[in-house]
């Protein structure tokens, strides 16, 4: 998912360095999203793995 998100901010910068502001601005708000989302799952399986590891020790 971090692959797909540096991979549309890519395009989106190539888009507005030819002036397609318009693409431009869609590939970078699903980037935004798909970045998000990624940080929040990191967030989640980081403590439940924190929590798992201290039920095993």
């Amino acid at each position: 998912m971090l692959k797909w998100a540096l991979f549309l901010f890519v395009i989106s910068i190539v888009a507005a360095a030819f002036g397609f502001t318009g693409i431009s601005a869609a590939t970078a708000g699903i980037a935004r999203i798909l970045f998000t989302v990624f940080i929040v799952m990191f967030v989640v399986l980081l403590v439940l793995g924190l929590m798992a590891g201290e039920v095993l020790f």
